[in-house]
């Protein structure tokens, strides 16, 4: 079951905060641009499970378009909305996992599946990357959610607290903060999780010295930087529990 849990979730996971681009959430009331979208979920799930399960995948990618067809009229848009859209996706591919918990096994990455003789293509791969495949799914889906995902989350729940700064380079602190959560994320998965404390203590000395005369904006950078650094925390520890449940 874990290998197909970490299969959609790895699915999910790229096609919401990696293949989506802002145009695509821009133009989501559109029909074919939400069709699209579902169709990318549709065909990474599809292939993350080694070309198996059909119609499960299809009944993932339906509820993973009406969800996101409801959050298009949910009024406002906030942390909380982007939450709730999360969980509810999370919940239909565990509901997936667990009812048809050999979708991974059957595919043609878990020793072919079913397949009595693979396709040509595939016996070229080496058995070892075949083999870790599931663990790279878990490590870049781990990843992308960490900095991506985490830099929608904080920006919502950031935006009402928005202070006037003086201004600086473009998109500077969305970059800052993924490459702080990338390496909070690489730090504990190495297993150095101290060196976080150096991060933090550099953006003290770097981000905090200047916003030390407006109170404002020195609550603003703590606020964002602790979620920042607690969410990369919580994702990579989740990907180690993870880790060691796959066979």
């Amino acid at each position: 079951m874990i290998e197909t849990l970490i299969a959609l979730l790895f699915a999910h996971t790229f096609a919401d905060f990696l293949l989506q681009t802002a145009w695509m959430v821009r133009h989501k009331q559109n029909v074919a641009v939400l069709l699209l979208h579902g169709a990318i979920v549709a065909v990474l799930s599809y292939a993350a499970l080694g070309f198996t399960g059909h119609w499960i995948v299809l009944a993932i990618a339906g509820s993973h378009l009406f969800f996101d067809a409801v959050k298009i009229y949910w009024p406002g848009t906030s942390w909380r909305a982007f939450a709730l859209d999360q969980a509810l996706h999370v919940a239909a591919i565990l509901i997936a996992a667990t009812q048809f918990p050999d979708l991974y096994s059957t595919g043609i990455w878990q020793d072919y599946g079913l397949l009595g003789t693979p396709p040509t293509w595939l016996e070229r791969v080496p058995a070892g990357w075949i083999a870790a495949l599931p663990l790279l799914m878990l490590l870049s889906g781990g990843f992308v959610l960490s900095t991506r995902a985490g830099g929608f989350l904080i920006g919502l729940f950031m935006k009402p607290l928005v202070v006037n700064e003086a201004e600086g380079l473009p998109q500077a602190g969305a970059i800052i903060g993924n490459l702080e959560r990338a390496l909070a994320y690489l730090f504990i998965l190495s297993g150095q999780p101290q060196n976080i404390g150096f991060l933090l203590a550099a953006k003290s000395v770097l981000r905090f010295g200047a916003a030390k005369e407006d109170r404002g904006v020195s609550e603003y950078v703590i606020i964002g930087t602790l979620m920042s650094f607690g969410w990369a925390i919580a994702v990579s520890m989740a990907v180690l529990a993870l880790r060691e449940l796959i066979a």
